[in-house]
Formats: structure tokens, sequence, C-alpha cells
């Protein structure tokens, strides 16, 4: 496994992490009950597994199944807190809340994972209109979080956006170490704004759904059904993410031992690494031939 820092929080972190949405909800990307036992011992057996492995971050939220995931994860939280880095939200529904709403639910997060504090907290949103930022800003959402950082429930703020450059008021506003941002090979906008832009601010970059959520293999078994034979498009998709220098971690929903032992021999296989610069070259150079 390869590491790298997550910007001015200055946590040396796996590149590739866990992701909680697989883990809590029902049937998500495939057939998948999180109520059963025997779906609980399967997560616990590929948690321990990816923690010896060198996996350090794990990423959830209370709507990954009303709480579900964060249970699950809790139950190796309990017993592993001090070997990985923690990660969770409070709900999208954040900006019709105030200060005492957003702390409770970070607290009752806290139950759940059984654990006294987070490595990261992040408001969990989609994109984000002037009104949103006002209140997360300026109406109670932001000073429960100072709240719960000052009181040691929270290491480190951050805020999560499906459409990376709604963000760009909320980086500029100083109070977040860490963004979570929609990123991969068919998202590639914020590789021109967002992610040099929190490079440049000190800002840890995380990405969600770095495999497309399944969208970039589906399209290429679509168009070229013989495509499988010739190329992965699940590494290739991780391995575009991991090729940006300003990502900190990709987080990675996955349920299974062989899923977490296979990214991490792709995380250390570097040599499939691509150059996105010459990717968006636009123009060609001098003495090119294309």
């Amino acid at each position: 496994m390869q590491y790298r820092t997550l910007g001015r929080t200055g946590l040396r972190v796996s590149e590739l992490g866990i992701g909680g949405a697989q883990i809590g909800l029902k049937d998500y990307m495939a057939p998948w009950d999180p109520a059963s036992d025997a779906s609980v011992a399967q997560i616990e057996g590929m948690l321990d597994r990816a923690l010896d492995l060198g996996y350090n971050y794990v990423d959830t939220a209370p709507g990954y199944g009303a709480g579900r995931s964060e249970e699950i994860i809790g139950r190796v939280a309990g017993r592993r807190r001090h070997d990985f880095f923690l990660a969770t939200k409070t709900s999208a529904g954040t900006w019709s809340r105030g200060k005492e709403e957003v702390r409770a639910e970070a607290e009752a997060s806290l139950r759940r994972l059984r654990t006294d504090y987070v490595d990261v907290l992040q408001f969990h949103g989609g994109d984000y209109r002037p009104e949103q930022v006002r209140h997360l800003l300026e109406e109670g959402p932001a000073d429960a979080y100072r709240e719960l950082r000052a009181a040691g429930k929270a290491r480190f703020l951050g805020i999560t956006a499906e459409e990376p450059v709604t963000l760009r008021p909320l980086i500029a506003s100083g109070v977040f170490d860490v963004i979570q941002i929609r990123f991969n090979v068919i998202y590639q906008n914020a590789y021109h704004n967002i992610l040099p832009e929190a490079q440049a601010a000190g800002l840890g970059v995380v990405v969600m759904r770095p495999a497309t959520s399944g969208t970039f293999p589906k399209l290429l078994r679509a168009a070229c059904p013989g495509m499988a034979d010739q190329c992965d498009p699940y590494a290739l998709a991780l391995n575009f993410v991991l090729s940006a220098p300003q990502v900190s971690v990709a987080i990675v929903g996955t349920r299974t031992i062989k899923e977490v032992e296979a990214n991490n021999r792709l995380s250390d296989d570097t040599t499939r690494r691509l150059d996105l610069d010459w990717l968006h070259q636009r123009y060609v150079q001098p003495g090119e031939a294309r």
C-alpha cells in the first residue's frame, strides 16, 4: 500500500481507503443484506484484512443505511481504533438544521462507531447553493463543528460535494481541513479547478466514486463487449484517480477480502499510473505527432 499526506492535517493516509456505503446500504451495487449476521461477519473479516494490509482510512456516514454502516464499522473500531483514521459525516439535511441538531447527530455517530472521536467530521452534501453556504457558515452548523473539535470529538473538519466547483466559497472560508469530491475518469472537471485550488489552500483531498460507481465499466462493456479481455476498466479507473498527485486518498466501496487484496496490489503497482497533464493537453506541441 502506498501512502500520501492528507493536506495540512499531516495525517499519512493509505492512498486507497474503505468506503462505507456498500457496507450499510441494502442491495447497493450488488445483492446485499447489511442486517444479516453473515454480512456483519464478512465485513469484520474484510476490515481486519484491510487493516493488516496497511489500509488506514475508513469513511462512512449515518446516511449509509440509517446508521447501519457506522454500527458495523464500530464493531472493528471498538477493538482496533488506533489502527486507522476514521471519517464520518453529518447528513445532507444539515442546511435545514441548527447547531444543537448537528452536534446531536455527530454524537450519535460516535456512539454507533464505539469511539470518543473521529479523525475527520464532514458535512455530507451534493452541491451548494449560496443560501446553503451562508447557513452552514453563519447559522450554526459550522459552530457545532468547531465545538466538537474543541471538545476533542473531531480532530479535523471536512465537507463533501458531488459537484466540486460549488465548494469554492467553503474552501475560501478557511473552516475546512479536508474536502471530499467526485472526481473520476468520467467526471474530470475538478482536475482543472478544485484539485489545484485545494492543493494551494493546503487541503486534504478525498475522492469519492473513484471507480465511477460501476458506470465506466458498464459503458465499456456496452460499447465494446470484448473489452474485458484486453483491459480492466476498474483498474484503469482507479489508476486514473491515483495518478493525480493532489489526491490524498480515494475511498473504494468494498465488501470482500478478495477486493481489498486486489486493490492493495493495484496501489503498489505504480507502473500503471497515467500522465494526466499529457491526457488533458489540448494543443499540439512543436514536433509532436498525434
